[in-house]
Order: C-alpha cells, then sequence, then structure tokens
C-alpha cells in the first residue's frame, strides 16, 4: 500500500524543507488536518521529514512511515476515507550556539501546523482503501494557507511588537515580542497617573480575550460546549467579556494596565517564558527587555513592588517560574492549574526514579500510563499516545506539542542542536542525566527547596497556587507535593496560599463558588482584591499609591 504526495510550481518554486502529513478520516465534518488529536475521535495521520523537497518532486507514504494512531498505513481498516496532505514548512536557524537547526517559524497563529500561513496542503478527497490495501493515491497540495491579518487597534487595546536584541543575537535572525495592552479607564484624561501592570501568561493569544464593549449579539446561534457540558457557551463568554467591560468601568475598580503576551518559539505557541538552552533567553527577554518597554510606552510604574503575573496550565507554570527566576522584579504570582512544578509528578510519572514513562514497572502485566481523565477518572488518552502523535507530527521535538515544548524548554542542548530526549520517543524509556539537568535548573519545588535560604525572603507573600483535586492532567499531584514543602518553610515562611477545588477539572483557579467554565473567565478581576491587599502591605516607602486610583 502506497500514496503519493507531491505539490506543483504553481504552489511553490523553491526547494522546501519541513514536515511531510498525510491525513485519513472517515469522520464527516472538519478537514482531516482538523479532526488529529490524541483523543477517541482522533482521524489518522502518517508523518515524514523532506529536504529540499521541489515541484513535482513524489513523496511515497508507504508501509514503513510511522503514524498515529495506527502505526503502518497496512493496519488502516478497509473502508472509505478523505485524504489530504499537508507540508508542515521548516527554516533554517543559525544559532549563536554553533549549531544549525530547521524548525517551522511561526507566522502569527501560534505554532499550529494546520493553520500556519505559507504551509502547502491540498483538498481532500474520497479514496477507498481495500483487503488488499490500494495504489495509484496521488496527493497534489495545489493550496498554500494565507496570511494571518494583525488585530487592530481600540480605544481600549493597543497591540505591540518589538524586536528582541537578546533573542535576535541567540537565532540568529530578528526576533520579536508582542504584546496586547489593555488600557485602563481615564488613560487619556490622566496623564499623571503612572499604572501597576499585570501580566497574563498562557498560551499565544490572537488579541486580548476576555473584553468586550457590547454585549451579545443578540441573533448569535448559541453553541454546545462539549468539555463544560454547557448549552450557549459562546453566549457565555461573550457576556462574561462584556461584564468584566463593565467592571473595568466602574468607579471603584483598581486603574492598572494589563498584558497578555505573545512569545511564540519555533518550538510552540510560547516560550514558558524563561530561559533555555534551545529556545533562548526568552525569561531576560520579556523582563528585561518586553516589560520596560511596556511600562514606559504606557505609563507603568516600573518596579518590583508594581508588577503582578497570573495565568493557569502553562500560564500558570510561567507565573509560577517567573516569579522564581525573577523573585524582586515581580510582587506576587497566581498560578492556576500550573503544568508539573514538581518532576516527582511529572503527570504520573516520577522522572527520577521511574525507568519508563509508557508503562508501569511489572515483570508479566504490562499496563500503560494514563495521560488524561475526566472528573470521574475515565481515561480516554495514555502518555504512549500523546507522545507517539507527537512524534508522527515532529521528530527532534518539533511537533509544537505539550511534551515536546516541555523538552525544548527544559532539556539541555544535544550535539545536533536540537534538545536532549527525556525519553526516547518510541519506547518511553527515561534518561536520567536528562532528568538531572531538569531537575536542577526546572524542578521549581526542587530550587525552592534548594534555594529557600536565599529566596525566601523575596518570595514571602508571592506564591499562590490553585489546582482541582481532578485535574485532567493530573497537575494537583506535583501541587501537593509543592505545598507540603512550602508548609514546611521556616525564616521565613511562605505566607502564600495553595487552595483546591473538589472534583474540579483542568483550569480551575480559585474560585469555590463559580463552575470551573465560568471562572476560567475572570482571571482578570478575580485576584484584584488580593493584589491591591498585597500591595498595600508590601509598597516600599514613597511608592506612588494614588496617581492610579482615581474614580
Amino acid at each position: 500500500m502506497a500514496i503519493n504526495v507531491s505539490f506543483p510550481e504553481t504552489t511553490s518554486k523553491e526547494k522546501l524543507d519541513g514536515r511531510l502529513l498525510l491525513m485519513l478520516s472517515n469522520k464527516e465534518g472538519d478537514e482531516p488536518r482538523f479532526q488529529i488529536n490524541a483523543g477517541l475521535g482522533t482521524q489518522i495521520i502518517f508523518g515524514m521529514n523532506v529536504e529540499g523537497m521541489g515541484a513535482d518532486e513524489v513523496q511515497t507514504f508507504d508501509t514503513t512511515v510511522f503514524g498515529f494512531p495506527y502505526s503502518s498505513l497496512a493496519d488502516v481498516p478497509p473502508g472509505e476515507y478523505q485524504v489530504q496532505a499537508l507540508l508542515h514548512k521548516y527554516e533554517t536557524f543559525n544559532l549563536s550556539t554553533g549549531h544549525t537547526v530547521k524548525l517551522p517559524m511561526d507566522k502569527g497563529e501560534g505554532q499550529q501546523w494546520n493553520k500556519s500561513p505559507g504551509n502547502l496542503y491540498s483538498k481532500p478527497f474520497t479514496v477507498t482503501i481495500t483487503e488488499d490495501g490500494t495504489t495509484d493515491i496521488n496527493v497534489v497540495m495545489d493550496q498554500v494557507i494565507p496570511a494571518i491579518e494583525e488585530p487592530e487597534d481600540t480605544e481600549w487595546v493597543k497591540h505591540i511588537k518589538v524586536k528582541s536584541e537578546k533573542l535576535s543575537e541567540f537565532w540568529g535572525r530578528d526576533m520579536y515580542l508582542g504584546a496586547h495592552v489593555l488600557l485602563p479607564k481615564g488613560f487619556k484624561e490622566h496623564p499623571e497617573a503612572k499604572y501597576p501592570l499585570m501580566i497574563f501568561h498562557g498560551h499565544f493569544p490572537r488579541d486580548f480575550g476576555g473584553f468586550r464593549t457590547t454585549p451579545p449579539d443578540p441573533d448569535m446561534e448559541p453553541e454546545y460546549s462539549d468539555r463544560f457540558g454547557v448549552a450557549g457557551y459562546n453566549i457565555v463568554q461573550e457576556q462574561e467579556a462584556y461584564d468584566f467591560y463593565k467592571r473595568w468601568n466602574e468607579p471603584d475598580f483598581p486603574r492598572f494596565l494589563i498584558i497578555e503576551i505573545q512569545h511564540p518559539t519555533p518550538y510552540y505557541d510560547d516560550s514558558y517564558a524563561v530561559n533555555s538552552a534551545s529556545q533562548g533567553p526568552y525569561g531576560d527577554a520579556i523582563t528585561y527587555e518586553l516589560i520596560p518597554h511596556i511600562e514606559r510606552t504606557f505609563r507603568g510604574i516600573g518596579e518590583g513592588w508594581s508588577r503582578f503575573l497570573y495565568g493557569g496550565s502553562t500560564g500558570g507554570w510561567e507565573a509560577l517560574a517567573v516569579q522564581v527566576k525573577y523573585p524582586r522584579e515581580y510582587n506576587g504570582c497566581f498560578a492556576a492549574c500550573p503544568d508539573p512544578i514538581d518532576f516527582r509528578a511529572y503527570c504520573l510519572t516520577d522522572i527520577y526514579q521511574y525507568k519508563n514513562a509508557y508503562f508501569y514497572e511489572s515483570d508479566h502485566k504490562p499496563l500503560e500510563v494514563p495521560g488524561h481523565r475526566d472528573y470521574l477518572g475515565h481515561v480516554r488518552i495514555t502518555v504512549k499516545e500523546y507522545n507517539h502523535l507527537e512524534l508522527v507530527l515532529g521528530d527532534k521535538s518539533r511537533s509544537g506539542q505539550q511534551w515536546d515544548i516541555w523538552e525544548a524548554t527544559y532539556s539541555p542542548q544535544a550535539e545536533d542542536g536540537y534538545p536532549l530526549r527525556l525519553w526516547d520517543k518510541m519506547t518511553g524509556d527515561i534518561d536520567h542525566k536528562v532528568a538531572e539537568y531538569w531537575k536542577e535548573n526546572y524542578d521549581l519545588r526542587h530550587i525552592l527547596e534548594r534555594d529557600w535560604g536565599k529566596l525566601g525572603k523575596d518570595l514571602k507573600g508571592k506564591i499562590h497556587i490553585y489546582c482541582g483535586d481532578m485535574d485532567n492532567y493530573y497537575l494537583n499531584n506535583a501541587v501537593y507535593l509543592m505545598e507540603d514543602f512550602l508548609e514546611r518553610t521556616t525564616d521565613p515562611y511562605y505566607e502564600g496560599e495553595v487552595l483546591y477545588g473538589d472534583r474540579a477539572e483542568h483550569c480551575w483557579n480559585g474560585d469555590p463558588e463559580q463552575p470551573n467554565h465560568i471562572s476560567r473567565l475572570r482571571y482578570n478581576s478575580m485576584y484584584v482584591p488580593k493584589i491591591m491587599k498585597r500591595i498595600a502591605e508590601s509598597a516600599p516607602k514613597g511608592a506612588d499609591l494614588s496617581s492610579w486610583r482615581y474614580k
């Protein structure tokens, strides 16, 4: 069985590098490229690297090419399928480390392989796979994903993009950081005011989210949320965004700046906001280049006591990690459902003690490690399945997905310039030398315990962590271990808080009164009372506590 893929000169006259993907779907609805995931509803995908692929050059997917959820085309059941191919283009980077690597450059989409502008793809068409397989299927990628328009400034939201000298030096080309800035009420009318800065960390934001100056469209068709089991969730989201706009304008609401950062890397939709061997000095670039630029441009106070961090999931890890890595540059973090903050609970794997990440240790009973559950404990994805899908999407940590970005952030560089694998992507066997590097550099609980003697005085009162006790990715396990340490701290005691949501799934962020699908829409206002209390208790003598408190 074999399927041939090519592209015509009308699509590209250049020779292209990248990851060539072949998809098959027997499910109606979206194109196959939008039906690939690690869940029960996934469709079929195969992947291979191509270098210097030219127009009309044929690349053949045969039974030796690795795929997901079937490892070989030979395993695909007979039937009718929609077939589609896509080339996720790579560019060449000459790093300051002396390495040359080929990676997908973000094009404004937030590292989404199936949406990235410039990628080539084919229109889906129907093929029949018989008991004997199929032959003479030719897929031609004659389409190109168009460029994405930049969001426009409004009265309330401004968009900035700055060249980072630090990142440009590392990557060997111009690299930029961006941000969406929400201005406070009265920004123009109060030129004397300087403002505290709230940094909302998270995945790549196309624009500033959760802020809307008009009520929901009354003619909007309600959409059902499978994740939350809520009818008309699109209407709920717009209503919450409008409600926040109204709160933002209330006379007693504090006036401050809120930013959402755009910092996609060639490995993921954001950098994890810390310095790393394979991604470069994103932590320093954000803290010492982007943040000061925003404060100069929009009259931020520009001092550590006036900056606060919050976010959930990836953003939760970032909020805590940035606070730990730059303890004096920020005055508090509110980390919700953070990615693993103790690698003894790297989801369900202890990377220091376990030999394998995919299977529990047993002489006679192979049992796969779960990767995702619902609040009742039902498992639909395993760690092995997540990782094998990533391996199809891209080798050398280039899938743009979750497990690979953890490697791209936490691992040392290999001799070829790509991140060293924490474990063998096919087998799950763990490399404990890499694990030790992770421990000393990015295991936040270990770093805090190791360095509390020098960090404690600068982190007192700044650490706040929230997590559902039925987090879909088992992230609460690492939070338990972090809490055990924090509660043992002395000289000083950490004086923060760790809270859990009963039966709450991923992205529970500390509100015991509202369901998860509501509280996750209120990040920009729910921590304000705690932030104001922190400012009152910790601002240095003579600090500006009044210019930004106008009605």
